[in-house]
Parts: C-alpha cells; structure tokens; sequence
C-alpha cells in the first residue's frame, strides 16, 4: 500500500489579488510539467500543510496549493476582528480557483479536498465541471444542516465531558448553527480575553472531534492563539451561513459530476464527518469510488487515510 510521499519544497509561490481587498498565497510543487492537482484544504479557516503537499507523487504532479481567503499566509488575516468577513463565502472562493487557474494557465487541473475542503472541491466542480479532470475527497462533507446539528450537537452524546465543556464556553447558545452562532459573537467581542477564550473553546472542541479518543487533545497549530482566533472566526462565519448553500444542494446537483471519476476515502467511523454523507454521494456520484478505512482519523494525513489518498492519486497519475 502507498505511503506518504518525501517532503518536498514549492519551486515557485507568490500572493494573487483577487479582489475585495483580498490576496491570496498560493504555491506550486512537485514536476512543473506534471498533471496539475489543485488541493482544498479543510476548516475552513485551516490554511494549508506541508503534508498535504505528500499526497501527490511529485515527480508524476505539479501540485497547487492556496491559502483560501482570511487564513494561513492569505491578506487581509482573519484573526483581526476589523476585517469584515463579507466578502469571504464559498462563492468568493470559487471565483477565487477560477482566478488561480488562468493566473498559472492551467486547462484542467485534478481537484483533492479534505473535510471542509472536499465540500468547496464539491461546489468547484459542479461550477466548473469541465476545467476538472477527476476529484479525490478525503473525510466528505457537504456542510448540510443535518451535518451542522451532529458536529455542534448530536456527537456530542459521544463526548459528553467534552461536549459539557464546549456548550459551557457559550451558555446562551442551544444546538446547531445557534450555538456556531452564540460562539461567533463571541469571537467578535469587544474584550479580547472574550474572544480568546471562545477560540480555545472552539479548538478543544474541534481536537475531540478529530482525534477518536476520550482524550481532548490539541494540534500543534491550534496551540497558537492567533491561529485559533482565525480558524474559530472563519468557520463559524462559514458554518452559521450553511456555507451559503442550499441545503443538500451538493447531493442534489451530483448529477453535474457525470463523467468525472473519483474517489472518496472516509474513516468508517469518523466522528467528524459520518460516513453517512460520503455514501449518500457515492449513490448518486456514479463514477465515484468510496473507500472507507478502519481504524482511522478524519485527517486527510493521517495513518489509513493517508495510504488510501496517495494510491487515489497515484492511479489516476497517467490520467490526463
């Protein structure tokens, strides 16, 4: 079975401007003359890994990745309270992809998305089908109301000390998006203890989610307080919109993926994402594969993930 690839350095990088105030980073890896592969990273809010860049084999791929607007090394930062988030929705980042792709004069491009990131790769492609060569998701969402009410309400019954602490970090939130809501008003309190709190509150949230343990852990990244204030502000801003999708709008429209293959890598018992929403797809997405992995996280990166993803990659490496 595949492995990770080496690590690799981008052999080119710069920022786009792309409107509303916005510029973007982006960078390019592996083989300039390679099959371009497009990688969506998850939060939303996250920003890019190095690891990600190791899902490709670098030598078949040229491989870009782009901070989405707000987060990672992308202008205006998110993490201050004055930047307005108006003009940062899954809209604005598909236009975003649309401007990337002709900036680098790329035709068609294999698009990857984890978590958050398969939902954008979702609505990019559907948008966009014939720039898109084939998809490869890992952790699949959709960002339904449904998906919303389990993450911020119904695993909880799973993770009952954890989900006690994170419902006391915003009292007067309820379930759902109303308590993404309540945790997003927090995040733009006027007293920034306030918003650091709810940030960490958010992130210890999220680190039980993710890491399939009884244990609340932390990232290395979310031990930094500016990351959890980006990361917090951007995906409640998304989530409590819906992502600005008509809910089951990415099921209901798979119809525009016909002819473009794929391949969905899901932990059977991912408590992030349930395996549900991958497989609900994989009815309706005919020329998708799901692989389900046992004994996995919901990372993209991690162990069983990660095998399963770089064996998608590798096999449509010769695709063109």
């Amino acid at each position: 079975m595949a492995t990770l690839n080496p690590e690799i350095e981008p052999y080119r990088h710069g920022w786009l401007a792309v409107g509303d105030g916005q510029s973007i980073y982006w960078e390019t890896c592996g083989n300039p003359a390679g099959k371009p592969a497009l990688v969506l990273h998850g939060g939303p809010g996250s920003g890019c890994s190095t690891t990600l860049r190791r899902l490709f084999n670098p030598d078949a791929y040229c491989v870009v990745l782009f901070d989405q607007r707000g987060c990672g090394r992308s202008r205006p930062n998110a993490g201050d309270i004055r930047i307005d988030l108006a003009c940062n929705t899954t809209a604005h980042l598909i236009s975003d992809i649309e401007r990337l792709r002709a900036h680098l004069n790329i035709e068609r491009w294999l698009v990857f998305g984890g978590s958050w990131g398969s939902t954008l790769a979702l609505a990019y492609a559907q948008s966009h089908p014939s720039t898109v060569t084939e998809i490869v998701l890992a952790g699949v969402t959709t960002t339904r109301g449904s998906e919303i009410d389990w993450l911020y309400g119904h695993v909880g019954q799973l993770l009952p000390r954890q989900w006690a602490e994170f419902r006391s970090g915003a009292p007067e939130g309820g379930f759902g998006r109303d308590l993404v809501d309540a945790y997003a008003r927090r995040l733009l309190h006027a007293d920034a203890d306030v918003r650091a709190k709810a940030a960490w509150d958010w992130c210890k949230w999220e680190a039980a989610l993710v890491d399939v343990d009884s244990r609340t852990k932390t990232s290395d990244r979310w031990s930094d307080p500016a990351f959890r204030l980006t990361f917090a502000r951007i995906v409640t801003h998304y989530f409590r919109h819906g992502a600005w999708l008509e809910d089951g709008a990415l099921l209901n429209n798979a119809g525009a993926l016909a002819g473009i293959r794929g391949v969905m890598v899901h932990s059977r018992l991912d408590l992030a994402a349930p395996l549900a929403t991958a497989w609900e797809l994989s009815q309706v997405w005919q020329d998708a594969q799901l692989v389900t992995v046992d004994g996995a996280v919901h990372a993209a990166t991690g162990p069983g993930m990660a095998e399963e993803v770089v064996a998608a990659t590798d096999r449509f490496a010769g695709v063109r």
